[in-house]
């Protein structure tokens, strides 16, 4: 009896909401009850295309950066960096604030430098905070120069 007891205390411990939690702000974030939601991860590539046209290179990134700007106002990326050289060839990592690989797809498709092969892409499901979103808001506050 007093192993059930010790059970079934242990359990409702297990179970207990932490003090800060805010149902309200889950709920707007789409959190599950562990804080997480899904995202698709991106990975982005050098792609197959051969341009050397100085111009229309720059072109096509001065198009990337701008589309970076338009999904995170839209809310649609919340995470996007490069990486250092590397002998993998990645570029960078785009986080996208949706749960179907099928939307990712068509969400970079907007992006020129991705369109044109300049760059490509490897892309996963990721299951991460649903606070993740939250961030941005902070990051303008801390940007001293845009690009």
């Amino acid at each position: 009896m007093a192993f059930v007891l010790l059970l079934c205390s242990q359990l409702a411990y297990a179970q207990k909401q932490t003090p800060a939690f805010n149902q309200s702000l889950a709920d707007s974030l789409g959190a599950d009850k562990y804080g997480m939601k899904m995202y698709v991860m991106v990975i982005l590539k050098t792609g197959t295309a051969t341009i050397t046209d100085k111009t229309t290179v720059d072109s096509l990134f001065k198009g990337h950066m701008d589309n970076i700007g338009n999904l995170a106002d839209r809310g649609k990326l919340v995470v996007a960096g490069p990486f250092q050289k590397n002998d993998k060839q990645y570029r960078g990592i785009f986080i996208l604030n949706t749960k179907s690989l099928e939307e990712a797809r068509v969400l970079l498709q907007t992006d020129p430098a991705i369109k044109a092969n300049l760059l490509d892409t490897e892309i996963f499901n990721w299951y991460g905070s649903a606070a993740l979103p939250l961030y941005l808001k902070y990051h303008a506050e801390v940007t001293k120069e845009g690009h």
